[in-house]
């Protein structure tokens, strides 16, 4: 299969304000989060990036334009991975919903976490996870097996995608963590998911260029990507 970058938008009003922006329209990327998106694309400027998918929501829509304008591709708008729905919880400062129950239950148990008026974490990862491996198959059939390409979307979102790929149990998710503007990386093979990186936010990525899908992992570790 092809290899998926997982990109989070970069930094936004509503992260800058500590606002849980959830799907509120014109949450857009302040000051600092531009500078991350550039120097994002900048990582990405000699990777042969065959698509870009967002989240409709602005800051992703703005994340993608920094990496999809130096591949001359117009990005691909999926609701699919859009933030997840917080319901009640949107638009409210994080301090305050630090002291709802269910915000133990967010951080312990997330499985079992429903937001009010919203949707659970676990249909989030649901749709997350179909949306990527939908992509990711859809790419590599049409551009082949070493084909990469972007999906922008949001923490939560990457963090479950993530989960799944390392075949974690949701509940463990916010072990993992998600910066603004970061890379993850997965390659989806024929015998299980291959999570080659989490979380980057610097260094080169053309070696990309190189890779080499393969069905089996390499025992001993291998001898890393081609120069």
């Amino acid at each position: 299969m092809a290899i998926v970058l997982l990109v989070r938008h970069g930094r936004s009003t509503a992260n800058t304000s500590g606002t849980l922006a959830g799907r509120l329209p014109d949450i857009h990327l302040d000051d600092l989060g531009r500078e991350q998106v550039e120097t994002t694309g900048a990582r990405l400027a000699d990777v042969p990036v065959a698509d870009v998918v967002t989240s409709p929501l602005e800051r992703c829509r703005e994340t993608a334009a920094a990496i999809a304008g130096r591949h001359g591709i117009e990005p691909t708008v999926d609701e699919a991975i859009t933030e997840c729905g917080y319901g009640d919880w949107q638009g409210r400062a994080l301090k305050e919903l630090a002291a709802e129950d269910l915000w133990k239950t967010v951080q312990l148990h997330p499985a079992a976490a429903a937001f009010p008026g919203g949707e659970s974490l676990a249909a989030m990862q649901a749709r997350g996870v179909a949306a990527v491996r939908g992509h990711d198959a859809r790419v590599a059939a049409e551009h082949g097996d070493e084909a990469v390409w972007v999906a922008v979307s949001h923490g939560d979102v990457i963090k479950a995608v993530l989960a799944d790929a390392l075949g974690m149990h949701l509940d463990l998710f916010q072990r993992l963590h998600v910066d603004p503007a970061s890379v993850s990386i997965v390659r989806y093979g024929s015998r299980r998911p291959d999570v080659v990186a989490v979380n980057t936010s610097a260094g080169d990525l053309s070696w990309l260029k190189a890779a080499e899908p393969s069905a089996d992992a390499a025992v001993g570790g291998g001898a890393g990507p081609r120069a």
